[in-house]
């Protein structure tokens, strides 16, 4: 009675939890959570992993992004699909099999040619790490692994040309065989320069393309060299 007079100070006393009994949830609010849990709700897709496949459905997969690489090289255009899905399975083989086809030269008949296969070796993946640096500081907008990818890639035409090179040094190396390779060389060289500047065109500023493009052209021109002076021992 204290309680309810209390409360009822200066007009009609109401209960201490007056009108709580007037709320009413509705159907149609939804109510969050869920203590049951839905068999078969999600798609196999979603719950796939890579680490349930086989290991030749892995290495397949792979092949394949690397092939599809490798064709958007030899038909360069304006893209980002060495960009998007960038790898260095494919730069790692080329420069590979780049520097086995020049360590047979015969610069200096007293090596075994395991240096020069670390020259070339190590001239393609330090060129790609410097003119990937110079072109992250004049503003870039590629990753560091994005640009190695693509400088990279881009080295197919001329381990083609060196392929070209050692089968036309097969009949010879002569006046005619030396404007063979290097008509060959060059046309891959300028191949090699196209397609990574036009892969690579849109991430630079605009004012600084010129900057970018140099260093690349450096880059292709010192490995053209290379195996355009190439001669079998």
């Amino acid at each position: 009675m204290a309680a309810a007079e209390g409360s009822g100070v200066g007009g009609a006393a109401k209960p201490l939890f007056a009108g709580l009994s007037d709320v009413s949830i509705s159907e149609d609010i939804p109510v969050e959570g869920e203590i049951t849990v839905p068999v078969g709700s999600q798609s196999p897709d979603e719950d796939y992993s890579t680490l349930d496949e086989p290991v030749r459905d892995t290495i397949m997969r792979d092949l394949k992004a690397v092939g599809k690489k490798f064709v958007h090289v030899m038909y360069p255009k304006k893209s980002s699909a060495l960009l998007r899905d960038w790898d260095l399975w494919g730069p790692l083989v080329l420069c590979v099999s780049l520097a086995l086809m020049l360590q047979d030269g015969s610069a200096d008949s007293k090596d075994d040619g395991g240096p020069q296969f670390a020259e070339v070796f190590v001239i393609i993946w330090f060129g790609a790490v410097v003119i990937t640096l110079n072109s992250k500081l004049l503003g870039g907008t590629i990753s560091f692994f994005q640009s190695l990818c693509v400088l990279g890639y881009c080295v197919l035409p001329l381990t083609v040309a060196m392929l070209v090179c050692r089968l036309v040094l097969l009949a010879g190396s002569g006046t005619v065989s030396f404007i063979v390779r290097l008509i060959v060389v060059i046309a891959m060289f300028g191949w090699s320069t196209l397609a990574s500047t036009a892969f690579l065109a849109d991430s630079q500023p605009p004012n600084r393309k010129a900057l970018v493009v140099y260093p690349i052209f450096l880059f292709y021109f010192v490995i053209s060299w290379m195996i355009l002076t190439f001669t079998p021992q």
